[in-house]
């Protein structure tokens, strides 16, 4: 579950810790994202911005033992003029790292990298996290990031490319080829594919959506790494079919359709906890927990 920024930037009572601590326990969530950054251009996060980080933690270990709590980081990576982190430069990644350490000496249980756009060709984004498992390693925590879903045909690819040349805000979509989908997952722990925001017209298309990814993506890397499927709680700006219910069965059908389940644990990432209402968990108990 990504979880909003107050939760590290304010305080909060008791009973507020309690009252997030039951619905994570009661729906079974094993990882919140909980938002620290984002990154300043230069990778820093200042301290003031995660200022009740450390109370938050104390909190969740005591009263959701067993729950990972990971700081959510994330930019607007820099792609010619347009962005604000620019990660091909050495100082910025070394930056990013040392915040990293600061958040991980904090107590959060891993780190969740949500930078974009990141497209196939990016290899700054690779040796970004070749370095941050290096260090999460070393401290035993988890490092997972947020991706785009999988391209439809990876062979289009270079079609885009040289179709809708990348122009500060003007890009082609930053999907991920199967390819570059692998590579990321031999480096993390953990895997969440944004699967949401599909602007489809009917519900009957959105499922279709939910399920092919599932399917696919647990086919490429369900082996090799956790995967969260993004599901959303939200009703996006245009009204479109997309929902909780169709994303939840749509996920299932993919699941269904794999020959065996996948070697490593799966699941849904619910986006996000700050939209998800009282009838959205009923629902995700009904239609995921099978309560």
């Amino acid at each position: 579950m990504w979880a909003r920024h107050q939760w590290v930037g304010e305080t909060h009572t008791e009973a507020e810790y309690r009252a997030l601590a039951d619905i994570v326990r009661r729906n079974r969530i094993t990882d919140v994202y909980f938002h620290a950054g984002p990154f300043e251009p230069d990778g820093t996060v200042p301290p003031a911005k995660y200022a009740n980080a450390r109370d938050l933690i104390e909190a969740m270990r005591r009263l959701a033992p067993g729950v990972r709590s990971q700081a959510y980081l994330g930019q607007i990576r820099v792609m010619d003029d347009y962005g604000l982190l620019d990660i091909d430069r050495p100082e910025v990644r070394r930056n990013i790292l040392d915040t990293d350490r600061a958040m991980l000496d904090l107590g959060f249980d891993g780190i969740h990298y949500d930078i974009e756009p990141i497209y196939p060709d990016d290899e700054a984004f690779v040796r970004l996290l070749d370095d941050t498992r290096a260090l999460t390693r070393e401290r035993g925590r988890v490092l997972s990031v947020a991706l785009e879903q999988l391209t439809l045909v990876d062979a289009v690819e270079p079609v885009y490319r040289a179709l809708i040349p990348r122009n500060g805000a003007v890009h082609y979509p930053p999907r991920p080829t199967e390819a570059f989908l692998r590579r990321v997952a031999d480096r993390v722990d953990q895997v969440a594919i944004m699967t949401y925001d599909v602007s489809l017209p009917t519900r009957s298309l959105v499922g279709r959506h939910f399920a092919w990814h599932t399917e696919r993506t647990l086919r490429l890397i369900g082996d090799r790494v956790t995967v969260f499927m993004g599901v959303p709680t939200y009703r996006p700006l245009m009204d479109w079919a997309e929902d909780l219910d169709g994303a939840l069965r749509g996920v299932r059908r993919g699941v269904d359709a794999l020959d065996r389940p996948p070697a490593k644990p799966y699941g849904v990432g619910v986006y996000a906890e700050w939209t998800t209402s009282t009838a959205d968990w009923a629902r995700y108990q009904a239609d995921w927990l099978n309560e």
